[in-house]
């Protein structure tokens, strides 16, 4: 089974086509706001395409400043995308203190993690430890 899906590339595709918007426009706000590095609008347009890009902290941080997604939200995309993994929370179990990403292979459901949703369910229920 041969398995394709590209979130990242879509997420980029989507904001370039936003009305006004060029690749250099959206490459003018593509830039990490932990390191100052930015993306030039050559890689986002290969990141639309699906061209194999370098990818490292920085390049995630800058295209989430260019598309206004939140840094998670573009994380799993790009892992979708050249990982074959998908990432989050199938079970809804997060919470405001504490965010539970799962990560699996693409076409899996919550019922088809038993055990992944008992051990989730088990953590949940323990008394909070303290460190002495």
């Amino acid at each position: 089974m041969t398995w394709e899906s590209t979130p990242f590339a879509d997420m980029v595709r989507e904001a370039n086509e936003a009305p006004g918007m060029t690749w250099r426009k959206l490459a003018e706000r593509a830039t990490d706001p932990q390191t100052g590095q930015s993306l030039t609008h050559n890689t986002l347009w290969k990141i639309a395409q699906g061209d194999m890009v370098k990818i490292a902290p920085w390049v995630i941080r800058a295209a989430a400043a260019a598309l206004g997604r939140p840094v998670r939200e573009v994380q799993a995309a790009a892992a979708e995308q050249y990982v074959g993994l998908v990432a989050g929370d199938p079970f809804d179990v997060s919470s405001p203190d504490a965010a539970v990403v799962v990560a699996h292979v693409p076409g899996l459901r919550r019922a088809d993690m038993p055990q992944v949703e008992a051990l989730l369910r088990n953590w949940a229920a323990a008394p909070e430890r303290t460190t002495p």
